[in-house]
């Protein structure tokens, strides 16, 4: 699926554009999205505050990569690229990963575009399918393209991609384009369980054994598998979800389930942070090109 810069620096943007465009109609218009998400409850519903405080520090972040993405070079001596002419040299490390994303970047805020009309529609089935296929698109890249990058790129021939996909602590660039990735990946997580929860178990807050069992076995191998994937970013945001899942359940009046979900997010914290520092996730390694994060 590889793309060049020049595409991907109209591609990224506009889709953001769009998505945005969507999340705006759906917040003004009647029913808006929190009417729908309060009409219709599950055992996994989490509380909406949760989902609109993570989506808008998110934006923040991708507004911030998106700016190095389209301007690589518009910081005069602090330009964070070396060269982006594949005809001169080989497309810089953090340039190229970036690129690489672009077009999974793009078809996940194209799917949450489409959620949004069938959402506020009360057509939950039918918007239950964007949300499902980002899911399966953000994490496909996060577990399997990401950990399988470093080859001959896509992007321009005969060029070669990262020699190491490990996020540089050294690279505000690499930092941001990580924390993209690895958001959008974990918030994905959320919208799948809610919204499929409603496809099938909508007014339904009975919890069965078999789904704490699954929920707990469901998170904890995300948080476990991967390797370097799945690290403090990817896994804060597993323990987010769950937090925000609990807040909700106690609110909507399931104390129980509520508390259960509380040490999942306990449990899964604790293995996220214990697998990271045994096995560090990150690697910082200056050069010519990088700027140092701070």
């Amino acid at each position: 699926m590889g793309i060049s810069h020049s595409t991907a620096r109209w591609l990224a943007p506009l889709s953001l554009v769009v998505n945005m465009s969507s999340q705006s109609y759906g917040m003004l218009t009647t029913p808006n999205m929190q009417d729908i998400h309060e009409a219709n409850v599950s055992f996994f519903s989490p509380h909406p505050a949760f989902i609109g405080a993570f989506c808008t520090s998110q934006q923040i972040f991708q507004l911030m990569w998106l700016y190095r993405l389209c301007w690589p070079n518009s910081r005069g001596r602090l330009s964070v690229f070396r060269n982006t002419d594949p005809n001169t040299q080989d497309v810089d490390d953090d340039l190229s990963l970036m690129v690489d994303y672009v077009p999974y970047y793009a078809l996940g805020n194209f799917c949450i575009a489409a959620w949004c009309p069938l959402w506020v529609s009360s057509n939950l089935t039918l918007a239950f399918a964007p949300v499902a296929l980002n899911t399966i698109i953000q994490l496909y890249y996060l577990f399997i393209r990401l950990p399988s990058l470093p080859h001959k790129s896509a992007i321009y021939p005969g060029s070669s991609l990262p020699k190491s996909t490990t996020m540089n602590l050294s690279s505000t660039t690499s930092f941001l384009t990580h924390i993209v990735i690895k958001t959008f990946a974990g918030i994905s997580v959320l919208d799948f369980i809610h919204n499929g929860s409603l496809v099938f178990f909508n007014h339904d807050m009975a919890v069965s054994s078999m789904t704490k069992v699954l929920t707990g076995l469901g998170f904890a191998t995300l948080a476990l598998a991967g390797g370097k994937s799945s690290d403090f970013i990817f896994g804060g945001s597993l323990v987010y979800d769950l937090a925000g899942l609990a807040v909700g359940q106690r609110v909507y009046g399931n104390v129980e389930w509520s508390k259960m979900l509380g040490m999942y997010a306990g449990a899964t914290g604790l293995m996220v942070g214990l697998k990271n520092m045994i096995w560090w996730p990150y690697a910082r390694h200056s050069g010519e090109g990088y700027e140092t994060l701070r």
